[in-house]
C-alpha cells in the first residue's frame, strides 16, 4: 500500500536540539543573559529560530531587532552544526528495515538548504536517499504542502501511497494537504501547538520502531 516513507528532520530523524539550544544559549550570554536549561529550549527546536528565538528573548519576526538577532544565531549554528546532533535511537534500524521491504524514503523540512545539506552528510544520510527537501527549496516551506509534493515527484512515487512523518502540527498539515497518509512522532519536540491527538494525523507513534509495525500491517493488506 505504502511505496515511500518521507520523514521530517529536525525532531523526528535527528535530536537536533543539543546544537541548536547551544546557539541559542551563546546568543543569551552575548547579550548578558543566563543561559536556558536545554529542557526549556527543546520544545521549540523544531520550529527553528523563530521558535528558538522567541523562547529564548520573547521576540517574532517583524519585531525590532529581530532580523540581526536572527543572522547572529544563525552563524553560531553554522559553526557548530553537528557536534552533538545525532539521529534518534531507532532511526537507523528502521531505515535499515524500510530499505530491506524495498520502501524509498526521503527528508522534507524547513531547515534552510545551507544547513540541511551539510547536516544530513555529516548524519551519514546522503548516499541513501535521492530525496532531501529543505525550507527554501520550493516557493513556500511547511505548513504548506508544496515541499512534500515535490518530494513525491523526486521519488517518483503518488502522495495517497507515501506516509509523511512529523513531529509538529505543521508537519501533518502539509501532509494532509499534499494528500499523503500522515504520522505524529510523538517522541520528537511536539512545540507548543496543542497535543499531538489534536493534530489530524492519522496515526501517533511513541518511538520510531512503531512505524514499522503500521507500515507491515498496510503491506500485508
Amino acid at each position: 500500500m505504502f511505496d515511500a516513507v518521507l520523514f521530517d528532520l529536525d525532531g523526528t530523524l535527528a535530536d537536533t536540539a543539543p546544537d541548536l539550544g547551544w546557539a541559542a544559549n551563546a546568543l543569551r550570554e552575548a547579550e548578558g543573559l543566563a543561559p536556558l536549561p536545554l529542557v526549556t529550549l527543546r520544545p521549540y527546536t523544531s520550529q527553528g529560530v523563530r521558535g528558538l528565538l522567541r523562547i529564548a528573548f520573547d521576540i517574532a519576526p517583524g519585531d525590532a531587532g529581530y532580523d540581526q538577532l536572527a543572522q547572529r544565531f544563525l552563524a553560531l549554528y553554522a559553526d557548530r552544526l553537528c557536534v552533538d546532533t545525532v539521529l534518534f535511537d531507532g532511526i537507523a534500524e528502521l531505515l535499515d528495515q524500510l530499505e530491506a521491504l524495498g520502501l524509498t524514503w526521503g527528508i522534507v523540512t524547513n531547515k534552510r538548504m545551507r544547513f540541511t545539506d551539510p547536516l544530513v552528510a555529516r548524519l551519514g544520510l546522503t548516499p541513501r536517499t535521492p530525496c532531501v527537501v529543505s525550507g527554501d527549496t520550493t516557493a513556500e516551506a511547511k505548513p504548506s504542502p508544496l515541499p512534500v509534493l515535490h518530494a513525491c515527484r523526486l521519488l517518483n512515487c503518488r502522495p495517497e501511497r507515501t506516509l509523511y512523518v512529523g513531529d509538529d502540527r505543521r508537519d501533518i498539515v502539509a501532509g494532509n494537504a499534499a494528500g499523503c497518509r500522515t504520522v505524529a512522532a510523538a517522541y520528537g519536540y511536539l512545540g507548543d501547538s496543542g497535543p499531538a491527538l489534536a493534530w489530524g494525523a492519522e496515526w501517533i507513534i511513541d518511538r520510531p520502531a512503531d512505524l514499522l509495525a503500521c507500515v507491515r500491517s498496510h503491506l500485508r493488506r
